[in-house]
């Protein structure tokens, strides 16, 4: 929780009477006067196209799977080990907890505003990307919770990728893990949302 707060308490810019802001607002200056709020906009629209292409992909694979997969036979890509098999799961990623469909839609909710909150101290590519990541999957299944029977808030979310001795899971999933396991990597690094660098 401390970390949490640490992240979306960094001021939106850093502060100019530091050392660190004067080096910062000189390189600025040497790449032709380049401001922290431009870099901030560029990363805002990196994290908004990233998101775009994850849910658009998803939302796509989808509809195809419902209309061409779904009541039929599984495909077989790699023999048993990669199925491409339709399902309906009303749990969370990778079918877990199906008895808390409400739960799940709301906290995919709350991490959409999140990074929302995020996206207005961000000044990172690699915390972009992640974040469009993790947008884009969260909308990808939410838009199934919301539209999908047998009800809003609590639509089944369609998986199609079936590897063997694992959950079936959809593209909306591999968004978010990737997404998390890249912020996992710069949490480590202690790169910041806005592009600082922390040393505990």
């Amino acid at each position: 929780m401390a970390e949490a707060e640490r992240i979306i308490g960094t001021p939106d810019i850093p502060d100019a009477e530091g050392a660190e802001g004067d080096e910062a607002a000189d390189r600025a200056e040497d790449r032709g006067g380049e401001t922290a709020p431009d870099r901030g906009r560029r990363k805002v629209a990196v994290l908004f196209v990233v998101a775009v292409f994850a849910y658009l992909i998803d939302l796509i694979s989808k509809m195809i799977v419902v209309a061409k997969l779904e009541h039929h036979e599984p495909i077989e890509l790699i023999g048993d080990w990669l199925q491409l098999s339709a399902i309906r799961n009303a749990g969370a990623a990778f079918g877990i907890g199906e008895a808390f469909t409400i739960i799940f839609t709301f906290i995919a909710a709350t991490v959409i505003v999140v990074i929302a909150r995020l996206a207005r101290k961000l000044y990172s590519l690699p915390w972009a990307i992640a974040l469009g990541l993790l947008l884009g999957g969260a909308l990808g299944n939410l838009t199934d919770r919301i539209f999908r029977a047998p009800g809003v808030f609590e639509g089944a979310v369609v998986d199609f990728i079936a590897p063997a001795h694992f959950a079936v899971f959809n593209l909306a999933d591999s968004a978010i893990v990737c997404g998390g396991i890249l912020i996992v990597i710069l949490s480590f690094k202690g790169l910041d949302p806005d592009g600082t660098v922390h040393k505990d």
